[in-house]
């Protein structure tokens, strides 16, 4: 059955509350507070793209926001190329800001939605995309945007997000929601919970881990890994 997705935010919406919290969001422990497990989902994506691609030179980073996942990858992979892509000008200029003291290597800006990108095939040995696939609204978007990457990565280049994620079965997801319920609640109690997850249910529609993967493979990819999982939140991805 079809989505109606005429409800949820635009991106204009999404654009202007990022734009309202760039400092926020250049503070791991505050800006990303709100996903679990968040240090260590950035540590494994980037650990594993330096395993994955030890000599890589040109990175992508999709929903870059103020440029925490960039930063930790030069701090692996030093004097990258950086290719930094998200809806918010004060978060791209942020991140440039950080980033561009900490490499050699360039650093170029795109303010666009990730569904418009126009990004040269073979061309990128890395590519993130942390905690923004979840603003992908129908399949077609889905599709799309997973096969935009594989074709922009070079061979042997690796794929690696961390996000928002949901289940298929109607018990497991009331699990998870009330375990995130819970979580949320020891960060600011019920007011801030509710907060929250107004936001989610306005702004965001996630998919599972399964679905993600099946179309990692439907694409192309078929070095496929999950690296970790806890509650609403997932990481994993893919070598080209």
């Amino acid at each position: 059955m079809k989505q109606d997705y005429s409800k949820k935010a635009t991106n204009q919406q999404i654009r202007e509350r990022f734009d309202k919290d760039t400092e926020r969001f250049s503070n791991l422990e505050t800006g990303q507070q709100t996903t679990i497990d968040a240090p260590l989902t950035m540590e494994l994506c980037t650990e594993a793209a330096k395993y994955a691609t030890p000599h890589a030179r040109e990175l992508l980073d999709i929903g870059c926001g103020a440029g925490n996942y960039t930063l930790k990858m030069l701090s692996k992979i030093p004097n990258l190329n950086c290719l930094l892509n998200d809806l918010s000008m004060p978060m791209l200029q942020k991140a440039r800001e950080r980033v561009s003291p900490q490499t050699k290597g360039t650093v170029t800006l795109i303010q666009d939605d990730m569904r418009n990108l126009d990004l040269p095939d073979n061309r990128f040995d890395i590519i993130l995309a942390a905690a923004t696939l979840h603003h992908l609204r129908d399949d077609n978007d889905w599709e799309l945007m997973f096969a935009k990457i594989y074709k922009a990565l070079s061979p042997g280049g690796s794929f690696w997000v961390s996000d928002f994620i949901t289940h298929h079965s109607e018990p497991i997801t009331t699990l998870f929601e009330d375990k995130y319920s819970s979580y949320l609640d020891t960060l600011g109690g019920p007011e801030y919970r509710q907060k929250v997850l107004d936001y989610v249910h306005y702004e965001d529609t996630p998919r599972s881990l399964n679905y993600q993967i099946a179309l990692l493979e439907k694409v192309g990819f078929c070095k496929i890994d999950i690296l970790h999982k806890n509650s609403c939140f997932g990481a994993f991805g893919a070598i080209k």
